[in-house]
């Protein structure tokens, strides 16, 4: 069969750069791990495949031999099918262990945590506990102006039965006879070996005679929590509050993780925000805008606002209401309001109505051949 194109492999362009390259290998090597997909000789086939062309194309002697020559110009060379995978696998901890979103941690806690660098213990030490996230959906207002809520979520907490230790009364630890006290075990791919958590006593190295009954062994019981949280005011969609020690229970005497709540903001059917400013539209009728007024609007914290519309005023001018906006963090002061005008044109006219408009028109004598207008005149 016909080798593929190892650009094609990794689905990026001939003038992609090494780190676009990386970031191609990294997701191809999740998502076919034979480790991850055990028994399919697909994607262990996808998996090497994927390996080879990155073995080549992250190389700089190589990579311009294959992008002038193509594979026959690797012959010899020690890849491009040969079997010589060093390259590719001789520091996975620089491969994954730079990745955002705590990747190094993911591929980690998929494969076992054979590639060096990890923080964890290989013979069942504390580990910190999970973070959890929790997604809350609050209305515009309250995003400005701050509000209190109530959370209610579930998280792992200490085994309140067995204290974390997972085991009942007068139970002990045995060495764990498929990992024999080590807590991984090693298993080779053919062209590729890796350690992994051992699956019995998952990284402990021991096993308990008799566990906890409330627990199962584990130490740890999911309880449901409830708690007050204070959102600022001025908070912005999409922000996240940290609460420290909300999350999962650690093992082993771990610290727990964290609680991440993500906060929602709801649009509001009359005001947008930018930043610490607020906007908003209002009508105002031909005599109005032309002769100016004064009118009264409620603000988002329903308090009675007047603005000053002076005479001549065009359709869509913004006009600024001081310190009427979003409230700025740590300060007294708050933005500003801003208030689009919309000349609202009637569509129906009495007749003593038109009568007047007709004598108004007589009187400004409008051109009939107006000369364009520059477009950088208008408001944007």
């Amino acid at each position: 069969m016909a080798k593929r194109d190892y650009y094609e492999v990794l689905g990026i362009e001939k003038s992609a750069d090494q780190d676009t390259i990386k970031k191609a290998y990294r997701k191809l090597a999740v998502k076919y791990h034979p480790d991850r997909n055990p028994g399919d000789k697909e994607a262990e086939d996808k998996f090497k495949e994927a390996t080879e062309a990155y073995e080549v194309l992250s190389d700089e002697q190589k990579r311009p031999i294959y992008d002038q020559y193509g594979f026959a110009g690797l012959d010899g060379m020690g890849g491009g099918g040969s079997g010589g995978y060093s390259h590719a696998f001789h520091d996975f901890s620089d491969l994954f262990g730079g990745m955002g979103g705590g990747m190094g941690d993911i591929f980690e806690s998929i494969f076992g945590g054979g590639f060096g660098g990890s923080s964890r213990s290989r013979s069942g030490g504390p580990a910190t506990g999970s973070s959890l996230r929790y997604d809350l959906h609050i209305k515009f207002k309250d995003a400005v102006y701050g509000t209190s809520t109530e959370l209610h979520f579930k998280h792992n907490e200490t085994c309140s039965e067995c204290g974390g230790t997972g085991g009942a009364p007068g139970s002990a630890r045995k060495t764990c006879t498929t990992c024999n006290g080590m807590g991984q075990i090693r298993q080779g791919n053919g062209f590729f070996s890796i350690q992994q958590t051992c699956p019995t006593c998952r990284g402990k190295g021991t096993l308990i005679d008799k566990p906890c009954s409330c627990c199962r062994g584990s130490g740890i019981e999911e309880k449901s929590k409830s708690m007050s949280l204070k959102i600022p005011a001025g908070i912005e969609d999409g922000r996240r509050i940290i609460i420290k020690g909300q999350g999962d229970a650690g093992e082993n005497g771990g610290p727990a993780g964290d609680l991440v709540v993500v906060l929602h903001v709801e649009e509001h059917p009359n005001f947008e925000r930018d930043g610490v400013d607020l906007y908003c539209a209002i009508p105002v009728s031909m005599a109005q805008a032309a002769l100016g007024c004064e009118i009264t609007i409620n603000s988002l914290d329903d308090k009675k606002v007047t603005i000053r519309i002076p005479d001549g005023t065009s359709n869509g001018k913004l006009l600024r209401i001081k310190g009427e906006g979003v409230p700025m963090a740590n300060s007294s002061k708050k933005g500003d309001l801003y208030v689009k005008i919309m000349v609202q044109i009637p569509t129906r006219l009495s007749g003593k109505q038109k009568d007047l408009l007709k004598q108004y028109l007589e009187l400004e004598n409008p051109p009939k051949e107006p000369n364009l207008i520059n477009l950088s005149q208008l408001q944007r």
